[in-house]
């Protein structure tokens, strides 16, 4: 029996991406019931490839015994694409079928929180400047007209 390919998402975080990974259904029954891979092999490994504008790196071996599970790769540049494909195997069948790449920047939701939280300091900034001004021509510290009375003209 061929393994996979299993179902692969991402999503990235501040220069790191979150994989989860749900491996893939088996089609193997007992009593009309439908065996996950785990119920077979009890513990399988997964690798997952990395791609970037660098090159592919493969990371190291893991193993997992969950049929729906979460990792994350750390210390990624900001800003930058990232792909990643899973392969899942078992010591006892190594005949797999990647999953399709999947690509995402990392960094890409922190930045736009930044941006955000930019834009609303900026609005605010600006009422207060705005504030302020308001108060100081009401003083009387800023004249916008000059009116001079008849006697000095």
């Amino acid at each position: 029996a061929i393994l996979g390919p299993p179902e692969v998402n991402i999503t990235s975080c501040l220069n790191c991406i979150n994989v989860t990974i749900k491996l893939p259904t088996s089609h193997f029954r007992d009593k009309g019931k439908v065996l996950s891979l785990t119920d077979i092999y009890t513990e399988l490994d997964y690798d997952i490839t990395l791609r970037s504008q660098d090159g592919e790196h493969k990371r190291p071996r893991q193993k997992t015994t969950e049929e729906v599970f979460s990792t994350v790769i750390e210390e990624l540049y900001p800003s930058r694409n990232y792909c990643v494909s899973v392969l899942v195997s078992a010591s006892l069948n190594k005949h797999s079928v990647p999953s399709p790449w999947k690509c995402v920047p990392a960094d890409s939701e922190a930045r736009q929180g930044y941006h955000e939280a930019a834009v609303a300091g900026a609005v605010c900034v600006s009422l207060i400047i705005a504030a302020v001004l308001k108060c100081v021509h009401t003083a009387g510290f800023i004249l916008l007209k000059l009116s001079l009375p008849q006697t000095l003209v």
